[in-house]
């Protein structure tokens, strides 16, 4: 079991830091009250939900790749040693 706590905090915490850097970047430079597509705006929406939407697809995004890059490290014998469950 604390493998398995090791392996998420190893994948969600980088991931959340992730998260936050390119919301900090991407935010900084546009407004998502400004957008237009043809002359209407884009999103109706409050830009405060627009911010919290945007960052946990970014959250979910890195912790998808961070855990790909877990998986891909581990040893071909540690792999096939355990089971699916963890």
């Amino acid at each position: 079991m604390r493998r398995r706590a090791r392996d998420w905090s190893a994948v969600l915490w980088p991931a959340f830091l992730a998260a936050v850097l390119l919301e900090l970047a991407l935010f900084a430079l546009l407004d998502p009250a400004s957008l237009r597509w043809m002359g209407e705006p884009v999103l109706e929406s409050d830009p405060v939900a627009v911010y919290t939407l945007a960052f946990f697809a970014f959250w979910a995004a890195c912790a998808g790749a961070a855990g790909v890059t877990l998986l891909l490290s581990r040893s071909e014998r540690e792999i096939n040693s355990r089971s699916f469950r963890g």
